[in-house]
């Protein structure tokens, strides 16, 4: 059966976001992989949808699977330019090969198309200038430096 799709949702640039992060800390080993934490420093959004600051505390839970795909789910407040505060919950996953897995366990950049380091944003928040943001989706397409995760965040219409 021949299965004809409609064209892809269009995704539109929302805003870049360079957080900075401490060492991942290991708990050890959980019968679905090795449970781990990097606490979120804080860091700067900038674009044309979305301007403000990574507040700090946030947390990026992970766990490493023994196929060496971390499944990531992180959660953290923006705090706009405005003031508002904006809830963040982004899960997904990031992979690449062998070469790359060496240059993130050695602290180098790795760019954004030399992996696949993909999530899915939800946004929450109060605020009544960024209501919208309660029923959107995001993609955040992602790179790694040691000490600085790169996200390009597209709203998914």
């Amino acid at each position: 059966m021949d299965h004809v799709f409609p064209p892809a949702p269009p995704l539109v640039p929302m805003a870049r976001i360079a957080c900075e992060v401490a060492s991942v800390i290991s708990l050890g080993a959980l019968p679905t992989g090795e449970r781990r934490y990097v606490p979120l420093r804080g860091g700067r959004v900038s674009g044309p949808e979305l301007n403000g600051e990574i507040a700090e505390g946030g947390v990026d839970w992970q766990i490493l699977r023994s196929d060496g795909v971390i499944e990531i789910a992180a959660h953290y407040v923006i705090r706009t330019d405005d003031g508002a505060l904006i809830e963040v919950r982004s899960e997904g996953l990031r992979h690449g090969s062998p070469e790359v897995l060496a240059q993130l366990a050695h602290g180098e950049p790795v760019e954004r198309d030399a992996m696949y380091f993909r999530t899915v944003v939800r946004f929450g928040t109060s605020a009544p200038a960024w209501q919208h943001l309660n029923k959107v989706l995001a993609l955040a397409c992602g790179a790694r430096d040691a000490h600085l995760v790169r996200l390009d965040l597209y709203r998914i219409t």
